[in-house]
């Protein structure tokens, strides 16, 4: 008994070194493993996690999945982070985030600097990504549609905010936009019943917590004006990517329309370059978000691709220390249950629009092209075909399209 709650809880120097290479190990496993998406990754955690390993009960685990879902950013990298955490102390948060998202940093940078090294033009293989990543998100707003937006209310939230998503194209609109739906399911659901959820203890102080808040407010509120009065091209990366990190819900495929936004437009990269990583993002495992990993490295090279990372995944850090102390008591508030019911229809519409534009317009524009979406879309909703299947039938799709 006392050699498992020192492994649990590392009291020496001696403990706390094994169990940081310990996580470290653990999390690359993953980091190389995990295939499928944010909701994919949940249950690779959980077979090496809790059932393989039994760092953490089934209760609080499920706890944790709950915080990471309620909260903005890349929740399967937050319960990483989480378990990491409570294994090892922050420092194992931050070396169970490194593991499992350096082997797909690896990847895309390396496919930024050779989609920049040579002149692809329309090249076949490029087309096939690009309708890829139409089949993927169709298939991401199809399930989060079925879970998100059951009823007609929710339904119809998601569709006006897709439309108005898809009329009022700018920089803030889909801020503005969650907000409001935010506030919309405040005022529809404030008298409905608070769900009942179990308690969730953590080992962090709440002053830790509160310095971890202040910091995320304060980044988020000091990067845009320090941006502004410096000038520094590294800097304004940083704060577009900290930006995205910080208003995206739903997991990583609605970061697309957060990041496009951002960038394209600026004239950072080209819409063909942003849709072929976010295709080629789909046939490397772990999180979803090491798509900013391949947008630094392809406006900005190396340097880029460190700060694109740091920037977008900051966020999630800080927000999962600063909140694990208070969850339990937020997730029984039912002003807060129900701000969130608006919140998730809203993400549900924005990534309906994002489906059209810049999707479907930039990918499907043959009827060969619509045909090889119908394929993708139907390999990957009805014969469950993993996301790199998806991807290598992509590529070969597009050539043999280009090709006739």
């Amino acid at each position: 008994m006392e050699e498992e709650k020192q492994s649990l809880v590392p009291d020496t120097p001696p403990s706390r070194i094994h169990s940081l290479w310990e996580v470290f190990l653990v999390s690359t496993k993953l980091g190389l493993t995990s295939f499928g998406g944010p909701t994919a990754h949940l249950g690779y955690f959980h077979n090496e996690y809790i059932r393989k390993r039994k760092w953490m009960d089934e209760r609080s685990y499920a706890d944790l999945v709950g915080l990471c879902q309620f909260l903005p950013g890349p929740a399967s990298s937050q319960v990483g982070m989480g378990i990491g955490i409570i294994r090892a102390g922050i420092t194992g948060g931050l070396i169970a985030w490194i593991g499992f998202t350096l082997p797909s940093v690896i990847a895309l940078v390396i496919f930024a600097f050779l989609l920049k090294g040579y002149d692809i033009g329309n090249a076949g293989w490029l087309s096939g990504l690009k309708i890829v990543a139409v089949a993927i998100v169709a298939h991401a707003i199809l399930g989060m549609g079925q879970k998100l937006t059951p009823d007609k209310v929710r339904v119809t939230l998601a569709v006006i905010t897709a439309a108005v998503a898809l009329l009022w194209t700018a920089i803030y609109s889909q801020v503005v936009l969650i907000l409001l739906a935010g506030l919309v399911g405040w005022w529809l659901y404030r008298k409905s019943p608070a769900s009942e959820v179990p308690d969730l203890v953590v080992p962090i102080s709440r002053t830790v917590a509160v310095l971890c808040l202040i910091t995320f407010f304060g980044l988020f509120m000091a990067l845009p004006v320090l941006r502004q009065v410096t000038g520094v091209e590294w800097l304004s990366l940083f704060d577009y990517m900290y930006r995205s990190g910080s208003l995206v819900f739903g997991g990583g495929h609605v970061v697309l329309p957060l990041l496009e936004q951002e960038l394209v437009p600026r004239g950072l990269l080209s819409k063909d370059d942003f849709l072929a990583g976010y295709g080629a993002t789909q046939a490397v495992p772990g999180p979803l978000f090491t798509f900013a990993s391949y947008l630094g490295a392809i406006t900005m090279g190396i340097t880029g691709a460190i700060v694109a990372t740091i920037a977008i995944f900051l966020p999630a850090f800080l927000l999962i220390i600063g909140t694990l102390p208070f969850w339990s008591a937020l997730r029984k508030n039912p002003h807060i249950q129900g701000a969130l019911t608006g919140v998730n229809a809203a993400v549900v519409g924005i990534l309906l629009a994002a489906l059209y534009q810049p999707l479907w317009t930039t990918a499907i524009i043959t009827p060969a092209d619509f045909s090889l979406l119908s394929i993708l879309f139907i390999m990957l909703t009805f014969w469950k075909c993993p996301p790199w299947v998806i991807v290598v039938a992509g590529i070969v799709g597009g050539m043999l399209i280009e090709s006739i």
